[in-house]
C-alpha cells in the first residue's frame, strides 16, 4: 500500500503587530516557525499603531516567508497550499498577509485558505499535544479577544461565551500603562505580581446577569484606575506589586470560574487555553489547578504558540484545506470577522 504523501501547508500571519510565516507538516508538525515582533517600535507609543505595524508587514514580509521556507528546508514547489489570516484584526496589517498569500497563490498554482485568527490560537494547542482532538472546551484570552468556545470538531466551533466590553488582554495593557510599567503590559503584570501580594485589594469581579459565560473587565479596569487616582489624592503611598498581583487575580479568577461552570454543565473531560494571555502564568497554574480538581485533561501551548504566529495559522490552514476549505483571490480582509464566519 502506497504511503500518503505528506501535506505541507505555509502559514501567513500578520493581523496586528507580528509578521510571521511558518511550514506546517499533517497539521501537527512545525517544520519552521518565523516571528518578526514590531514590539520595540510601538513601546513609543504605548501601544500599536496601526499605520506603522501595515508599513513594517509590508518591509518584512518576504524576507519572513523566504527564512521559513529556509528553515524547513523546502521550496514553494513542495507547499501544497497557502493558509493565511483574514480576520479578525487591523484592516490594515490584514491586507497585506492576504496579498502576499493571494500573490503567492496565483504566481504557483496553489490553492489558497482563509483562516480566522481565534480558530488559529484554539489549533495552537494542537501542535504540541498529539492526543489532542474535538470535542473540547477552550478559553481564549488574548489583546482583543476573550472567548469560551466549544471545539465540536476541527473548523466547528460555539461560542458560550465572549466579552461585553474589554478583553482580558487589553485591561493588563491598559493597567500595565496605568502602573507606568508601559507596553506590553501582559509580561510585565505578570513578572511584578510575582513580588505583590494578590489578596491586598480587593477588585470587583464582574458577572453579566443574562449570560453566565460572558466576561467583562472594563469594571475591574475602572476599579484599578479609581483605586491609583484615589491613592494619589490622597497622598497615600501605590506598592506597584500588590496592584498587579490584585487586578491579576480578579482577571484570573473569573476566567477560570467561567471556565469550570462550562466544564461542570457540558460534561467536558478536555479543557484547553489559547491566545497571548495564555502564556500569563498565574492563569496557566490555577487552570492546571482547577482541572486537576475535576480530574480532566488541561492543555495549554508553549508560550511562542501562544502569541501571534503563523505556525497556528498553518496548523489550522491544514484541517480548513482537507475539509475542502479554499478561497479565491477575491479574498479580502475582515477586521470584524467572528468565529464560525466564512466569508
Amino acid at each position: 500500500m502506497e504511503a500518503q504523501k505528506d501535506i505541507l501547508i505555509l502559514g501567513i500571519e500578520s493581523s496586528c503587530d507580528e509578521t510571521a510565516a511558518s511550514v506546517v507538516k499533517n497539521g501537527r508538525t512545525v517544520l519552521s516557525n518565523v516571528i518578526s515582533s514590531q514590539i520595540e517600535l510601538h513601546k513609543l507609543y504605548g501601544g500599536v499603531v496601526p499605520e506603522i505595524a501595515s508599513r513594517k508587514h509590508i518591509e518584512k514580509i518576504n524576507q519572513v516567508i523566504c527564512e521559513a521556507l529556509d528553515d524547513a528546508r523546502v521550496t514553494l514547489d513542495d507547499v501544497d497550499a497557502i493558509a493565511v489570516t483574514y480576520g479578525p484584526g487591523l484592516v490594515g496589517a490584514l491586507l497585506v498577509g492576504v496579498a502576499e498569500a493571494k500573490a503567492i497563490s496565483f504566481a504557483r498554482n496553489l490553492p489558497l485558505v482563509g483562516v480566522h485568527h481565534i480558530e488559529g490560537h484554539i489549533s495552537a494547542n494542537y501542535i504540541e499535544h498529539p492526543d489532542l482532538e474535538p470535542p473540547f472546551a477552550c478559553l481564549v484570552v488574548s489583546g482583543g479577544h476573550t472567548h469560551l468556545v466549544v471545539v465540536k470538531d476541527y473548523g466547528k466551533y460555539e461560542i458560550l461565551g465572549r466579552t461585553r466590553d474589554d478583553a482580558a488582554g487589553e485591561a493588563f495593557d491598559k493597567v500595565a500603562r496605568a502602573i507606568g510599567l508601559g507596553y506590553p503590559g501582559g509580561p510585565k503584570i505578570d513578572r511584578l505580581a510575582k513580588e505583590g501580594n494578590s489578596e491586598a485589594i480587593s477588585f470587583p469581579k464582574a458577572h453579566v446577569a443574562d449570560s453566565p459565560y460572558d466576561f467583562s473587565f472594563s469594571g475591574l479596569k475602572s476599579a484599578v484606575l479609581n483605586y491609583l487616582n484615589g491613592c494619589k489624592m490622597k497622598n497615600q503611598p501605590i506598592v506597584e506589586a500588590d496592584v498587579a498581583a490584585s487586578f491579576q487575580k480578579a482577571v484570573v479568577d473569573v476566567l477560570v470560574e467561567h471556565s469550570m461552570w462550562a466544564i461542570d454543565e457540558y460534561g467536558f473531560d478536555k479543557f484547553a487555553i489559547a491566545g497571548g494571555v495564555a502564556s500569563n502564568s498565574a492563569l496557566r497554574e490555577a487552570m492546571a489547578a482547577a482541572c486537576r480538581k475535576k480530574k480532566i485533561a488541561f492543555y495549554h501551548p508553549s508560550p511562542v504558540f501562544c502569541t501571534d504566529n503563523a505556525a497556528m495559522i498553518g496548523v489550522a490552514g491544514y484541517y480548513e484545506y482537507i475539509a475542502g476549505t479554499r478561497n479565491g483571490l477575491d479574498l479580502n480582509a475582515v477586521p470584524n470577522l467572528k468565529l464560525g464566519e466564512r466569508l
